[in-house]
């Protein structure tokens, strides 16, 4: 089955393709759609399936979207459905993971281990001619105290494990079995 993915984000799509490897895995590049939906819903649920939507009723193609994000317990979940953009829009892209990483940093770096609990969200839109439909992945650990490990995306060089390593330091496979947005695919795979 086709499916696509409503994402430019190479992270994030390389991840969904490996994961669900059985359908065929597209992309907005690869049918040259340059849809930019507005992410302002008060979840992560809310955008993912406005994404979904909005892309699906452009091309008629089954669609996946997801929206995910962080929040830090210490800090009231902050930044939430804004991890993006908490920098603002200007520096919403993954270029600007980094930058975001350190103002994160920056921000606890006095505070100790218990005080760093965060949580990965990702939910996942499903989007066809018979509707939407939503689930969502969560997994927990720690900010570290300063990025390691070159593998992965975003956030993973600053989430660490139990084990005290971060996402970007254990290998994709390992990764991709733990991960929320692992999480929310197989709960999507049963809706596909």
């Amino acid at each position: 089955m086709k499916i696509l993915v409503a994402t430019n984000n190479e992270g994030k799509l390389k991840e969904i393709k490996e994961i669900l490897s059985k359908h065929e895995i597209i992309s907005l590049k690869e049918i040259e759609c340059e849809i930019e939906v507005e992410e302002d819903g008060k979840t992560f649920e809310e955008n993912a399936i406005k994404k979904a939507k909005t892309i699906y009723n452009k091309t008629k193609i089954p669609t996946l979207a997801d929206d995910s994000g962080i929040e830090i317990e210490e800090y009231n979940g902050w930044p939430g459905v804004k991890t993006a953009r908490f920098l603002g829009k200007d520096k919403s892209g993954n270029e600007y993971a980094r930058e975001r990483n350190e103002y994160i940093l920056e921000k606890m770096k006095n505070l100790p281990k218990e005080k760093r609990k965060v949580k990965h969200i990702t939910c996942i839109a499903y989007c066809d001619k018979s509707g939407e439909k939503v689930v969502r992945g969560e997994q927990i650990g720690y900010i570290a105290k300063f990025p390691k490990g070159e593998n992965g995306f975003g956030f993973d060089e600053i989430f660490e494990l139990e084990n005290g390593k971060t996402m970007a330091e254990i290998p994709k496979e390992e990764k991709n079995k733990i991960s929320s947005r692992k999480k929310a695919i197989e709960q999507i795979r049963e809706v596909i």
